[in-house]
């Protein structure tokens, strides 16, 4: 079991990036932060894990696809704010 006091550590430190990363913060855009860089350190260390989930769940990999994406606008238009 994750320590609390951790777990609230680890927290912050999610949201501070998210807020650095795409220039704001709120619980939903924090969690979407998360599974994107999750899946993307996913995908770097173990790819044919990735590849086995993506043919696996096909609406998934549209999905993340799509969050990617999402993040990556998000990002490039904090950045252009800048």
């Amino acid at each position: 079991m994750l320590d609390q006091k951790l777990k609230d550590q680890f927290d912050g430190l999610i949201e501070k990036y998210t807020e650095l990363m795409i220039g704001e913060s709120t619980p939903e855009l924090t969690e979407k932060v998360k599974t994107w860089a999750l899946y993307s350190h996913i995908a770097k260390s173990m790819p044919p894990l990735v590849k086995h989930w993506n043919e696996t769940y096909p609406d998934a990999k549209e999905g993340m696809k799509e969050l990617i994406a999402e993040i990556k606008e998000l990002n490039e238009e904090h950045r252009a704010k800048k």
